[in-house]
């Protein structure tokens, strides 16, 4: 596939054709839009001393949707031309059925962007990726004799973008993204733990493999290795609980975030449905979702309708304040799209996601909260989880934590787990420290079969009356 400046009009569609099959579909309904893409993806796997695996995925497509009330009429196809621009319309427009819509204006432009337009795969040449992922492989095994194995992993793409309105309006946007991830394991006395670091965002590779860049990432998965090696078994029980700053804040993506994502609360299937300026949340705790910020992972400059990404506040000192939108459902709840409505790809329609969504700091210290446990688990790395959307309920593992006796932190503890649920969390929150931090870029987030990528922040929150789960009584 050429590597080439998308220009779907230039060299597939006459733009003119487009719209005017697009006004055709959209005869009757309230919202609609045509969605194409292109998307090129590399990725790269080393383990064990040898490169295991070695990939290049290139794809495009269109989206055709029709909106009216709450039905959406969607077809999307893999071939870009005139004639299955029509047939995807004339599937599109049963959903729609001609009726008496009227169809609402296009978004706001904007002319501002957030990331580089670079095609990151094209920064450096296939040969030097290899040999980097070779020098961070041979690096960590010089930094400590009990590392028995290294994984180190590369990804990049590029997301070209083209949003086609009836109006004739066009939003295009081009979207990086890079990571380098690198996971240890180790051994002593018979004993084998493992760590992983990682991050990336929507910047050039070049960053990412500087040895500045790698090593950190290196140096931190073998700490947190090394720290699991001497772990105890975890406690279980009710416990106060000290979330470290940064990736922790994927507790509030997964237990809070979705709650607060407006289909849901349409619908009446969030906790959080029916509770607009009410408290929700312990005094001082406010959650923003915010997709501005420069380079971030979750960022965009646009969402997948169009409209130009916010800073949009949800929870503001308790309080709960707003809902994160697409346009269909801004339009049924009255209010305004929040530049929410992202999709996998142009084989999924939008729907309202989260893009970095954090919690702001307060004014104690880390220290400051870690000294109120009497007896406690500061927990500053988490792996998977599990949540259910209707009952806020979670489940998490932590990778990294640590039992904190009379405020002092003691031994690592291994195989803790934290169920709560999400509403319940909020106002049990008791203490917000001055260090919040965004994630390093490694956040993916699923929800109804589509994936898109997130970032997730916080300070370190002082949480009182977890459950947790772990292996000694």
């Amino acid at each position: 596939m050429s590597d080439a400046p998308f220009r779907p009009f230039d060299t597939h569609l006459d733009r003119q054709a487009a719209v005017e099959n697009l006004r055709e579909t959209l005869t009757g309904a309230e919202d609609g839009e045509l969605f194409l893409e292109r998307r090129r993806s590399e990725g790269l796997l080393f383990d064990d001393g040898h490169v295991k695996q070695a990939s290049y995925d290139a794809h495009e497509g269109f989206g055709l949707r029709a909106v009216r009330g709450e039905t959406a009429g969607y077809a999307h196809s893999t071939e870009i031309s005139e004639s299955a621009l029509k047939r995807s319309g004339e599937t599109a427009r049963l959903a729609v059925g001609g009726g008496g819509g009227t169809l609402a204006a296009g978004p706001v432009k904007t002319n501002r962007t957030l990331y580089t337009d670079v095609d990151p795969i094209a920064g450096r040449p296939f040969a030097a990726k290899v040999e980097t992922l070779a020098e961070i492989d041979a690096y960590l095994r010089d930094l400590d004799p009990r590392v028995v194995q290294a994984t180190v992993s590369i990804a990049a793409s590029l997301q070209e973008v083209a949003i086609l309105r009836a109006d004739d309006s066009l939003v295009t946007d081009v979207r990086p993204m890079t990571r380098v991830n690198v996971s240890v394991i180790v051994e002593e006395n018979g004993r084998r733990e493992s760590g992983s670091a990682g991050g990336g965002g929507r910047v050039a590779l070049d960053g990412l493999l500087d040895p500045q860049d790698w090593q950190g990432k290196a140096r931190e998965a073998l700490r947190i290795a090394l720290v699991n090696l001497s772990a105890e078994p975890a406690p279980a029980g009710t416990f106060d609980i000290v979330l470290g700053p940064g990736w922790p804040g994927i507790l509030l993506h997964e237990a809070v975030g979705h709650g607060l994502e407006g289909d849901f609360n349409r619908k009446g299937s969030s906790a959080f449905a029916g509770l607009m300026g009410q408290r929700v949340a312990a005094p001082g705790v406010t959650v923003l979702d915010d997709g501005t910020i420069p380079d971030r992972r979750g960022s965009i400059t646009v969402d997948d309708e169009g409209t130009p990404s916010g800073k949009n506040v949800l929870i503001e000192d308790g309080i709960l304040v707003g809902y994160m939108q697409d346009r269909q459902n801004a339009r049924l709840m009255g209010v305004e799209a929040t530049g929410n409505g992202r999709r996998e790809s142009y084989a999924h329609a939008p729907m309202p996601r989260m893009t970095n969504t954090y919690m702001l700091g307060g004014e104690a210290t880390r220290e400051d909260l870690v000294s109120e446990l009497k007896d406690g688990i500061y927990a500053v790395g988490f792996g998977g989880g599990q949540v259910d959307i209707t009952s806020g309920k979670f489940v998490f593992s932590c990778t990294e934590a640590y039992r904190v006796q009379n405020g002092k932190v003691g031994a690592p503890v291994k195989g803790a787990t934290l169920i709560g649920d999400g509403a319940t969390a909020l106002q049990q929150i008791r203490g917000l420290a001055n260090d919040m931090a965004l994630d390093p870029g490694m956040g993916n987030c699923g929800k109804q079969g589509q994936w898109v990528p997130v970032g997730v922040g916080q300070p370190s929150v002082l949480i009182g009356g977890l459950t947790v789960g772990g292996s000694a009584g």
